[in-house]
C-alpha cells in the first residue's frame, strides 16, 4: 500500500493517465467497467423500485461510478480530495454536486441524507493505508444509518484470492501490488455496522490475459460469463461488494 497514495493524485499528469490510459478504450479495466456498468443498473433497478437513490461516491475520481448511474439517481455528490480529479469528473460530463475534502482530521459529511442513499467506494480501499480504508467506511456509515437506507457498494480490486495472487512474489515489495481478500473486506465493513449481502467478480483473469491476442477471447468471453451469473465471485480479480448496516 502507498501512504503517499492521496499525494499522487493531487498532479493532472496522473489524472489523465488514469483516465487515458489506465480506462481507455478496450483497456482491460475499460472492459471491467462495462460489466460493473451493467450490474451496477441493474442493482439499483431491483434494489430501489419505489424511489430512486441520492448517489454519494466516495474517492470519486474522474467520476466514473457516477456517470455509470447517470438517469438511475436522485441526484449525486461526488467525494474527493483531489483538485484536478474533480475538474477532470466535470470536464467529462458527471452530473453531480464535487466536493473537495480533506485527505485527514474528522470524517466528512454526507451532504443530505434523505434515504434512500448508495454509497458508492471504487478503486480507492485496495492501495491505501488501513486509516484511509476506516475513514471510507466511516463516512458511508454516516450515510447509512439503518438497514432501510440504502446499499453500500464497495471495489476490491486485488482480491487475494485471484490468479493475480500469482505475481506477489515478484512484485514483493512494490507499494503498487496491494492486495485484499474477502475475510478482510467483510471485517472492514463488519466494524462500521455493514454485512455483505452480495458479492460480484468481474474478472476471472488478469490484465495479462488481455495483453495476448490469442488468450483476450477466451478471457473475456469467461469473464463476462463470470459477471453476469456472479458464478467464481471467490476467485475474481475485481469483485465488488454490497453491503446494508445491520447494527
Amino acid at each position: 500500500m502507498r501512504a503517499d497514495y492521496t499525494e499522487i493524485f493531487q498532479h493532472e499528469a496522473t489524472v489523465a493517465k488514469y483516465e487515458h490510459v489506465v480506462f481507455a478504450p478496450d483497456s482491460y479495466a475499460w472492459a471491467i467497467n462495462k460489466r460493473q456498468r451493467r450490474y451496477l443498473r441493474g442493482l439499483v433497478k431491483r434494489a430501489f423500485p419505489y424511489r430512486r437513490p441520492v448517489q454519494h461516491d466516495f474517492a470519486c475520481g474522474t467520476g466514473r461510478a457516477i456517470r455509470i448511474l447517470h438517469g438511475l439517481v436522485r441526484s449525486a455528490h461526488g467525494y474527493d480530495t483531489s483538485e484536478p480529479m474533480l475538474a477532470k469528473a466535470g470536464e467529462l460530463g458527471s452530473f453531480a454536486d464535487l466536493h473537495l475534502v480533506s485527505a485527514s482530521g474528522e470524517t466528512p459529511e454526507p451532504i443530505g441524507t434523505d434515504p434512500p442513499a448508495l454509497v458508492t467506494v471504487f478503486r480507492l480501499l485496495l492501495n491505501v493505508e488501513d486509516e484511509v480504508r476506516e475513514r471510507a467506511i466511516d463516512f458511508a456509515a454516516k450515510a447509512l444509518r439503518n438497514y432501510d437506507a440504502g446499499l453500500l457498494v464497495v471495489e476490491n480490486h486485488g482480491n487475494r484470492q485471484s490468479v493475480r495472487h500469482l505475481r506477489h512474489q515478484r512484485h514483493a515489495g512494490s507499494p503498487w501490488f496491494a492486495e485484499l481478500d474477502h475475510v478482510e473486506i467483510a471485517e472492514l465493513l463488519d466494524r462500521h455496522g455493514f454485512t455483505v449481502v452480495e458479492r460480484r467478480g468481474f474478472a476471472l483473469f488478469s490484465r495479462g490475459w488481455y495483453g495476448n491476442r490469442w488468450l483476450r477471447p477466451l478471457a473475456q468471453v469467461t469473464d463476462d460469463l463470470c459477471a453476469r451469473t456472479g458464478w467464481l465471485s471467490r476467485w475474481a480479480v475485481n469483485v465488488l461488494y454490497v453491503a446494508r448496516r445491520t447494527k
